[in-house]
């Protein structure tokens, strides 16, 4: 009779039969991750499966059509080295570390590279130093034991410019606009929504310069700003059923146009106008061509290993599901065997 009782009341309380039921839901939810490993060694799969891909900006492609102009027109480009262009915005995050990427330089010699640039190697030469020493110090060999790695004067090439410079803007809220909205009936049983709506923008800039690196003279100044654009959209329910039963539900989105790719795509600018006086490109008319056989990409620049540029991996470097197991097809079926 005790059992009676209790699937009756049971019955009666919907709203507890709900709770049960996403308390075991949750329970269920946990369970899946064991602390036990699995038979791969591994305590959970993670999650996640895109692929690795290019990372453009706007300019990328005016920045590919000048490496396609000077290998056309046969210019010699000057060498260029990158110094620090480092973040003197002072902002950080609330969880600490910087707000701004700490890695501009990088961002500038991609950008170099992907206009065809001769680059010479300035920002980090510890390797290279180290190599320098044991040579030195006669430790380093090239083939044989006693053919040791000779120093020789003049076999490290100069660099013609140098660009330096910094992240120097960071200014939140430049403008901003938004709307909340709550409405229903004065009957406290009736259903009750809400929806709000908010756009803000805010700017990063910088300042860089071009240097002639035997004279220290400034040869080029640029100044960019770039503003990004937020927004956040929300929309929500709440009422009472039956008396004894309670929803609430919201959803919404918000989305931040990223602050480090709007750096990127500055600098990339930046580089582009550079670039542009260096190979004395007059405007974009001059990118009314195709070169197959360039050796620029989205993804940068790069010295062919071998006589094969034809039909190197250089053109299909920034193809999103080149080299992945499990999109690949020319892969897979290579690996044939590895999948079930």
């Amino acid at each position: 009779m005790s059992k009676c009782k209790t699937s009756t009341k049971w019955h009666q309380k919907p709203g507890r039969r709900m709770l049960a039921l996403l308390t075991a839901s949750a329970l269920g939810l946990s369970a899946c991750t064991s602390p036990f490993s699995g038979a791969d060694g591994l305590y959970a799969k993670p999650i996640g499966n895109a692929t690795g891909t290019a990372n453009p900006t706007p300019y990328s492609a005016a920045l590919i059509c000048m490496g396609q102009y000077a290998r056309n027109n046969k210019l010699n480009p000057p060498r260029i080295a990158v110094g620090r262009i480092q973040d003197y915005t002072g902002k950080v995050e609330v969880e600490g570390g910087r707000k701004i990427t700490q890695g501009a330089s990088l961002m500038a010699i991609s950008a170099f590279a992907k206009a065809g640039s001769r680059l010479v190697e300035r920002y980090d030469t510890s390797v290279s130093e180290l190599e320098l020493k044991y040579a030195n110090n006669k430790l380093i060999r090239d083939g044989s034991a006693s053919d040791y790695r000779k120093i020789k004067a003049g076999s490290i090439p100069g660099s013609d410019f140098y660009l330096v410079g910094g992240i120097t803007e960071l200014n939140y809220n430049i403008s901003s606009s938004g709307i909340d909205a709550f409405g229903g009936d004065v009957d406290v049983t009736d259903p009750k929504g809400l929806f709000n709506a908010k756009v803000f923008v805010m700017n990063v800039g910088l300042d860089l310069r071009l240097v002639n690196t035997k004279s220290l003279e400034i040869v080029d100044v640029i100044s960019y700003q770039k503003q990004i654009i937020g927004r956040e959209v929300g929309a929500g329910i709440f009422a009472f059923f039956n008396h004894q039963n309670i929803i609430d539900v919201s959803a919404g989105t918000r989305a931040l146009e990223p602050i480090q790719l709007a750096v990127r795509a500055s600098i990339e600018r930046a580089v582009l106008e550079m670039t542009a006086n260096l190979y004395g490109v007059s405007g974009p008319e001059v990118c009314s061509f195709d070169d197959p056989l360039g050796s620029t990409g989205l993804t940068g620049n790069f010295t062919p290993a071998y006589d094969n540029q034809e039909t190197n991996n250089g053109t299909t470097r920034q193809n999103p599901s080149r080299w992945h197991d499990r999109r690949d097809k020319s892969l897979r079926h290579s690996l044939r065997g590895r999948y079930n």
